[in-house]
């Protein structure tokens, strides 16, 4: 099963909390089939344990370890949000306008995790993806990422 399709991508969300944002994320990962509903609390649940902020505007929200068994298959999902929203802490300020959510089986989620963070390490890459003008564009772009 290819792990980002066409559909597993939206673009111009906005959303007024993190979590709001999560949830489209993990919406996403259930409505291509790769995770289980309840697997969208766990993703809730890390987010309010360790930020999934990684810097350079980009969130990768994911469920805890304790999670795997909701997961169908390995995939991701991704939200590109252009006003942003704020991933940090109550006075921390941490805009991400390319919220990325990931669903690892078995040990895959550490090694899509790595490619994403090393594709995204790249400013230029960032903004690639938060001009995108359709899903087919980020789907191009985040091609290379692979279970």
């Amino acid at each position: 099963m290819t792990i980002l399709k066409e559909e597993n991508v939206v673009l111009n969300k906005s959303f007024s909390n993190k979590e709001e944002a999560i949830r489209e994320a993990g919406r996403l990962l259930v409505d291509g089939g790769y995770v289980k509903r309840k697997y969208i609390e766990s993703m809730i649940e890390r987010e309010e344990t360790v930020s999934t902020y990684m810097g350079n505007f980009i969130a990768i929200p994911h469920g805890r370890e304790d999670a795997k068994e909701l997961i169908n298959y390995t995939g991701i999902s991704v939200v590109q949000v252009p006003e942003g929203v704020n991933f940090g802490k109550i006075g921390e300020d941490k805009l991400a306008t390319i919220i990325i959510g990931i669903a690892g089986a078995g040990d895959g989620h550490l090694e899509v995790l790595s490619q994403i963070a090393v594709y995204c390490s790249e400013i230029e890459n960032v903004t690639k993806l938060a001009d995108a003008k359709s899903e087919k564009e980020i789907v191009q772009l985040l091609g290379g990422i692979e279970a």
